[in-house]
């Protein structure tokens, strides 16, 4: 199976290690991954803003790119719900290039659903093992394309992980892209309730599969003094069939109470 990666901006500038861990796992499991190097952004950041006509360019770029692949796989839940949620509204006046936005959302996939929904990966079958507590960060987009509790399926897969649920998981970390920016104090109010959260799992690492959300998480638990370590899942899994090696976990400082 070929498939095409899209490994979005804030992946490729702050986590890098995510896209060599989903090529590693998916090259793992028999696909042939592919980067198609005219990628850019989606266009989110200025569809959130209003700027639709530089939206509805980076679209078509996008569309263009990933044509001729059978699925387009990417860590961000973000960016594929941006793909999958206003392809088709951004080119609602252009029918003709409507039905190729309809195509390429139903193509798109974010990495941890496509394993599940499309390769049916049980990771017991391939010896993954990664021995550590962490909980999880279930971000917002997740919801708009339809992904629940996959995350968690392929977290209790794992061989030596002991998963310790989130209290309030489904509640926003307070990034929200724009909102952020436009609600510092609500969002801030957010995330520290987030932070305060993952405190309390005793976890010594959150699994987090947004870039965005990462960040503010991450930089949060750092203001915070909240001595704990982010990766994504792909990164986890990679790590537990060998494919790469471990970052080791911060030490645990903390008293249990």
């Amino acid at each position: 199976m070929k498939i095409a990666l899209f490994i979005t901006c804030l992946t490729d500038t702050f986590y890098p290690r995510t896209g060599i861990a989903v090529v590693k796992v998916l090259e793992k499991l028999g696909c042939q991954a592919e980067f198609p190097e005219q990628q850019t952004c989606c266009g989110q950041p200025m569809w959130n803003n209003g700027y639709s006509s530089e939206a509805r360019q980076l679209a078509r770029r996008m569309i263009e790119t990933f044509d001729n692949y059978e699925y387009v796989v990417t860590p961000s839940g973000s960016c594929a719900a941006m793909i999958r949620d206003y392809y088709e509204q951004i080119f609602e006046n252009d029918p003709a290039w409507q039905s190729r936005a309809k195509a390429f959302a139903n193509k798109t996939y974010e990495f941890i659903e496509f394993l599940v929904k499309i390769l049916n990966v049980d990771l017991r079958q391939h010896n993954v093992r990664w021995q550590g507590r962490a909980t999880y960060h279930y971000s917002c987009h997740l919801r708009g394309i339809g992904v629940t509790n996959e995350a968690v399926q392929v977290i209790n897969q794992i061989d030596g992980l002991e998963y310790v649920p989130l209290e309030k998981a489904d509640q926003c970390c307070g990034f929200g892209g724009t909102f952020a920016m436009k609600y510092p104090k609500i969002s801030g109010e957010m995330v520290r309730d987030k932070v305060n959260c993952i405190g309390n799992t005793k976890a010594q690492t959150v699994v987090s599969n947004d870039a965005g959300c990462t960040m503010n998480l991450s930089g949060s638990c750092r203001r915070e003094q909240l001595d704990v370590a982010f990766k994504s899942l792909a990164e986890i899994i990679a790590e537990g069939m060998g494919l790469l090696e471990r970052e080791a976990a911060p030490p645990d400082t903390r008293q249990e109470q």
